[in-house]
């Protein structure tokens, strides 16, 4: 989704820098030339930034699942442990 969102900006942003060229030298329309690229590279670079940030939250929110998961787990096994204990409580006491 990112990735189309940008693409539209740059193609938005190349349509301004495009509109914008008419500077009376040469050398002006290379600066702004220059501007616009250097910033549509930086509006690229943002985009990934956006994206590593969602992929490492997707990857923190995996790992923590895991997390939660296992501990889960372990308290399954320690019920369980109980009542097995209690059961031998129980067959003992008869």
């Amino acid at each position: 989704m990112n990735r189309k969102y940008l693409a539209s900006a740059v193609a938005v942003a190349s349509i301004f820098a495009l509109s914008a060229c008419g500077h009376e030298t040469p050398a002006a329309d290379n600066v702004a030339a220059a501007a616009d690229n250097m910033a549509d590279q930086m509006d690229a670079n943002a985009a990934a930034i956006k994206d590593m940030g969602d992929n490492m939250a997707a990857n923190t929110e995996a790992v923590m699942d895991n997390k939660a998961d296992a501990l889960e787990n372990k308290a399954d096994a320690v019920r369980e442990a109980g009542e097995n204990k209690a059961d031998a409580i129980d067959k003992k006491t008869k």
